[in-house]
């Protein structure tokens, strides 16, 4: 809980992206911060190559790494983050480093630098996954095992980046590029490459050309649907209706009047601040698949369904834990009732990977299965689709396309063309010795097993809750309460912090952890909507419950808590930060909190006091509106009296009076 108080971190993928308002770049460092990539690797280099400093050097070189990463070069990425852990930059950087390599398919290399990296921080447990899911990768790089597919790139790739294929009319392809011939004249300083259109090509024989002037426009358009006969089409649109605002990605909706697309409208379920892309509308018409990163999600971005309905859509409804993880889960495409899609969580072979799942009945969701190489590789492989359009040859029993940034492609991201063909048998078992006993098998026992962790978290400074996070590690002898429906149990926790329970079908799970010193918390699970495999019959599951340990009388930072000038009513971008916190409170019934807020150190004493108590008794009372007592909060404003940079008033940089301005909490008792 504890941890999304601190650090609420808004991730924007390269496919579902978003930009910050222009402004004049002073710096590399500024350019970062607005998220100009592309202008950023380019300042920073050069500031790089001036810096004396040596953890200077291991900042910008790290801020590189990270330009060259969101622009999606991984090699020249992976080198930077090298440079930056090599100059004392840290963790972070070993972590970034470790997860490029892995994306460049160096496994062995990947795995140890994992390892490495659990050791540094203190927690071997933190990367166990990404050990395990290397290993996994250069087994399946290395095997023989013919998958049955074989692959090529397509003719209408460019230089740019170029994704998402969708099947159109008249054996034509709509897909999503940021190629030169793009609309607006502007440049995207995130890539460094023209903003995004949607544009239209034969498949055979065609040149790529825009695909409607009704549609693209000077903002980031991609990743389109249509129905049947294509006379509907549902894509993502990035923009604000605020000139300075920061763009937020919507499922837009246009239909066709002969060969003219209406202006798009925003689906009515689209929410303001959340990301919404990549639709995919079921054969019928009737259900429309799409990703977004709702923060009542699983984690990072998920797979949604909206039903339509007489009068439009209905509120969307997140798809079931064996599809959607902690991770992020993209780019579905269901066909009839097979469901493939990316994911960066699953045990995949580097960044996102294509899976499938089948639909057993109309909750439940089969697990998943990885299409494996040549589909998936290192780099990012996604937006798989099938064309039941073409005449197959005999042994072809699919054809299609997905979206790779494999280095053998052309540009950034390319559309490569596969077909299927049924995989040869494999080699006959050797027959087994007749036992006269035999008698016929027992049936199959079917087992869904969950596994828990109950961890704590490892600060860089351990008496310091306000520093760095570096990871979690298993947390001893803590208690979890279990309700089951409405059955309860409870379980105790040995050093590994691990426990475990067979999952019955179609219910749901509380679970209330708690270890003395430590904060209270609690996660869920539901066995809803989960199908046995019968080619796995014990399948595993996972749930991690965090703990924080108690400090008393310390004051942590509240993010994201801000107040318009001179004024202290609660702005609705700060409620979600507070209500982390009133649950936290009502988590932990014996706590009392006090709330405090502080200036920085321009205007009268006198007047940042006073602004101050009024801002602090404006959190108290939030809380005490969502059911907090008031007997356990208390509002204490300090003005200027308790500076978190301590910096002469007339040359405190922006960016330190920022750090004072805060609003921050404390367990009193």
């Amino acid at each position: 809980m504890l941890q999304r108080l601190l650090y609420i971190i808004f991730i924007i993928s390269v496919t579902i992206a978003s930009c910050t308002f222009t402004q004049k770049i002073k710096d590399g460092t500024m350019a970062y911060e607005r998220m100009q990539y592309s202008v950023a690797a380019k300042m920073l280099k050069n500031e790089y190559t001036k810096e004396k400093r040596r953890t200077e050097k291991g900042k910008k070189a790290f801020m590189i790494g990270e330009s060259y990463k969101r622009m999606d070069d991984i090699e020249k990425a992976s080198e930077w983050f090298l440079k930056a852990y090599e100059g004392s930059y840290g963790v972070d950087a070993l972590k970034e480093h470790s997860y490029a390599l892995k994306k460049l398919e160096r496994y062995e290399e990947a795995a140890e630098a994992f390892k490495n990296l659990g050791i540094e921080i203190g927690s071997p447990y933190e990367y166990r996954r990404e050990i395990t899911a290397c290993k996994q990768a250069m087994a399946w790089k290395e095997s023989n095992e013919d998958t049955g597919y074989t692959i090529e790139a397509s003719h209408f790739n460019s230089s740019s980046a170029d994704y998402a294929p969708t099947l159109y009319e008249n054996n034509q392809i709509i897909f999503t590029s940021d190629r030169n011939s793009a609309s607006g004249e502007e440049e995207y300083n995130w890539t460094g490459r023209k903003f995004s259109d949607l544009f239209v090509t034969d498949v055979e024989s065609g040149s790529p050309s825009s695909f409607s002037n009704n549609i693209n426009t000077d903002n980031n358009e991609g990743t389109v649907a249509f129905n049947n006969d294509f006379t509907e089409m549902y894509f993502s649109r990035c923009y604000s209706v605020e000139k300075f605002a920061d763009n937020y990605c919507k499922l837009m909706m246009s239909r066709r009047d002969g060969d003219t697309w209406s202006p798009a409208v925003v689906m009515p379920f689209v929410e303001d601040n959340v990301n919404y892309g990549h639709p995919s509308l079921s054969r019928d018409g009737s259900t429309l698949y799409f990703s977004s990163n709702h923060k009542d999600g699983w984690g990072g971005y998920d797979i949604y369904t909206s039903e339509k309905t007489g009068d439009g859509w209905s509120d969307p409804k997140i798809l079931s834990r064996n599809i959607n993880t902690l991770g992020d889960e993209k780019f579905p495409f269901i066909d009839n009732d097979t469901l493939y899609f990316a994911s960066n969580f699953h045990p995949g072979m580097g960044g996102l990977d294509v899976f499938k799942s089948y639909k057993i009945d109309s909750k439940r969701w089969s697990p998943i299965q990885n299409l494996k190489p040549p589909i998936n590789s290192g780099a990012d492989d996604f937006g798989y689709i099938i064309d039941y359009s073409k005449q197959k040859a005999e042994d072809v029993i699919a054809t299609g396309y997905f979206t790779t940034s494999r280095s053998s492609g052309k540009g950034m991201d390319d559309i490569f063309k596969f077909e299927k063909r049924t995989p040869p048998p494999p080699p006959p078992a050797p027959e087994p010795e007749v036992d006269s006993t035999e008698t016929i098998p027992p049936p199959i026992v079917f087992k869904m097993i969950l596994e828990g962790y109950v961890l704590e978290k490892i600060y860089q400074d351990k008496n310091n809750p306000n520093s760095k996070v570096l990871g979690r590690k298993p947390l001893d002898a803590a208690t979890v309460n279990i309700n089951i429906g409405n059955n309860k149990e409870t379980v105790k926790v040995g050093p590994d912090g691990f426990f475990s329970i067979e999952l019955e079908e179609e219910t749901d799970y509380y679970f209330f952890a708690m270890k003395e010193g430590y904060l209270n918390n609690d996660t869920r699970f539901s066995s809803k909507g989960l199908a046995k495999d019968p080619s796995n019959p014990e399948t595993k599951y996972e749930v991690e419950i965090v703990l924080d340990k108690i400090f008393k009388n310390v004051e942590i930072t509240l993010e994201n808590i801000y107040y318009d000038y001179d004024a202290w009513d609660i702005r609705s971008d700060a409620q979600p930060t507070l209500n982390e916190l009133s649950t936290l409170i009502s988590q932990n019934p014996t706590l009392k909190i006090q709330l405090s807020s502080h200036t920085d150190c321009r205007g009268p004493g006198g007047y940042n006091e006073d602004l101050s108590q009024k801002r602090a008794q404006s959190a108290v009372d939030y809380l005490i509106s969502k059911g907090i007592p008031a007997e356990r909060l208390v509002a204490k404003g300090y003005g200027e009296t308790l500076l978190s940079v301590d910096c002469l008033c007339t040359r405190c940089s922006e960016e330190d009076h920022q750090a004072n301005r805060r609003t921050t909490f404390k367990i009193i008792e």
